[in-house]
């Protein structure tokens, strides 16, 4: 019987085609050694600070209050030098119900928020045509710098013989204070930003207008609040001054009053007042900040 001849077919490929790969499964946690079941935690992501601390500003004031009143319950702070946080919660509620602390406190607000708005006013609008503007920024910005290097306590004697002794001049003062730190803070944050969004203007052929409003603001805007968080607290320091020239009202000139007859308890109070101010103002400037720059992604 004779063999079949072999077949000259060649063999069916019986290889599968190679599926294409997916996505990588995600990475579960490694089980620590030692303990059945327990996970190891992931690595923190980057940026994150932890979780929040409730009322987290305070907590540094409080701590400073703590250790004031300990110095002061165990005699190592001399009531004489700074009075007990008791003796100055009791003077600022006798002045509070007197009627005097909240006619001073008025008038001090009245003229820091003077102050605060005409520097605010004229710091923005010199920064943008400084850093906006080549011919601007020649004829700006070295005046501007030249005149942040003279101290505000120096210009005191001159502003007082070109702009008298009355409200003009403190509120002046005031305005001068609060004008560098929004100016450089703003001025650098025009003049920092980055030429890839100039090049990206182009590509979508914006006009100036809209450079400037979608753009150049919204670039800027990190450094006009971080100018304005200097100028709030510029603006109580320079009150402190301006209140002594001529005034018969306001924070300063009852610190004044009291220095002159040796009242620390009520010096000390108007320190006080004047800290709160500072603080409050400066938490507020930060909530209008993170609502007004909600776009940003920050690691706070």
């Amino acid at each position: 019987m004779s063999e079949a001849p072999p077949s000259t077919q060649a063999p069916a490929a019986t290889t599968a085609p190679v599926a294409a790969p997916g996505p990588r499964p995600a990475r579960r946690p490694a089980r620590a050694p030692g303990r059945p079941g327990a996970r190891v935690p992931l690595a923190r992501t980057p940026g994150r600070l932890g979780a929040r601390v409730p009322f987290a500003r305070a907590l540094g004031p409080l701590l400073l209050l703590a250790v004031w009143a300990l110095a002061s319950a165990t005699g190592a702070l001399d009531p004489q030098t700074l009075a007990p946080p008791g003796t100055v919660a009791s003077t600022a509620w006798n002045l509070a119900a007197d009627g005097r602390l909240g006619h001073h406190l008025f008038t001090s607000l009245q003229r820091a928020a003077l102050g605060l708005f005409f520097g605010l006013a004229a710091a923005v609008v010199l920064a943008l045509l400084a850093g906006l503007s080549r011919l601007g920024e020649a004829l700006i910005d070295g005046t501007a710098q030249l005149l942040r290097a003279l101290p505000i306590l120096a210009l005191v004697p001159l502003a007082i013989l070109w702009f008298g002794i009355g409200e003009e001049v403190k509120i002046i003062l005031v305005a001068l204070g609060t004008f560098f730190p929004l100016y450089i803070n703003t001025h650098a944050a025009l003049t920092g930003l980055d030429l890839k969004w100039a090049e990206l203007s182009q590509v979508l052929a914006l006009s100036r207008r809209q450079f400037l409003l979608r753009i150049v603001l919204p670039g800027a805007a990190p450094g006009f609040f971080t100018g304005l968080r200097l100028a709030v607290t510029v603006s109580w320091l320079v009150l402190v001054v301006s209140e002594q020239i001529n005034a018969t009202s306001g924070i300063g000139y009852l610190m004044t009053e009291a220095r002159t007859f040796g009242e620390t308890d009520i010096i000390v109070v108007g320190l006080v007042v004047y800290g709160l101010l500072g603080l409050a103002s400066d938490t507020l400037v930060r909530s209008i900040e993170r609502r007004a720059l909600r776009w940003r992604t920050t690691l706070a």
